[in-house]
């Protein structure tokens, strides 16, 4: 087999969604012909949240490429953040880094211009709710959720990105927000816009419609490291 292009990823964004993009990374690059090959340096949850907290994008970053020249010497071609709540700097981090850093953002627009979405809501950190990531999608309508119903799903997603573990009491909780935000606001497709939400969500237990946003960016991603 051949090897891929060496792509650098930031890991411990938590814990599982490394685990999720490796795997599938891997996966998909022998389903292709390739062995991939990567350098995963782990980076720190609470640290991401706190220059987010402070509204701090040039810090978070300088925390970030610290990371992305590491994997540079280490061989990497390109660079990966496998969670969405860092890509707050990605307009500072691009500008500064050593590698090309391949956003979340594009496959994640481009698919909900596919399904035709119009009022989207995102599960995510209260960064990612408040942002509408970041002004990086166009064209459609989010969705705010009421404050209380904010602070529930940002703890509860922190809680699953520390832990690294899903439960079926945090995956009954999302599916019975999904179901209010649906009836009570119109939602027509929630974002996954937190990577760790793969621990409780896939194609057979998920009755609401939804993008996944780890799963679109990890396709593209294998086209870049191996055409």
């Amino acid at each position: 087999m051949k090897k891929s292009r060496c792509l650098g990823l930031i890991g411990g964004l938590g814990v599982g969604a490394t685990v999720y993009y490796y795997e599938k990374l891997a996966h998909g690059c022998e389903s292709r012909g390739f062995t991939l090959d990567s350098v995963i340096t782990n980076a720190y949850v609470p640290r991401v949240f706190e220059y987010a907290e402070i509204k701090d994008p040039n810090s978070l970053a300088e925390y970030l490429n610290g990371y992305i020249r590491r994997m540079k010497a280490a061989g990497a071609e390109m660079a990966v953040i496998p969670a969405v709540t860092p890509h707050y700097c990605l307009k500072e981090l691009r500008a500064i880094s050593p590698l090309p850093v391949l956003s979340i953002f594009d496959p994640v627009a481009r698919e909900l211009e596919h399904r035709g979405a119009r009022r989207v809501a995102l599960f995510g950190t209260r960064f990612v709710i408040a942002s509408k990531l970041f002004g990086a999608v166009e064209g459609v309508e989010f969705v705010q959720p009421k404050a209380e119903e904010v602070d529930l799903i940002h703890n509860t997603y922190a809680e699953l990105a520390t832990s690294g573990e899903g439960s079926a009491e945090k995956h009954e909780l999302f599916t019975g927000l999904a179901k209010t935000l649906i009836q009570r606001d119109g939602v027509d497709v929630f974002l996954l816009a937190g990577t760790d939400l793969t621990l409780l969500f896939n194609e057979e237990n998920t009755d609401f419609p939804y993008v996944d946003c780890a799963a679109v960016h990890v396709a593209e991603i294998l086209k870049k490291i191996v055409e």
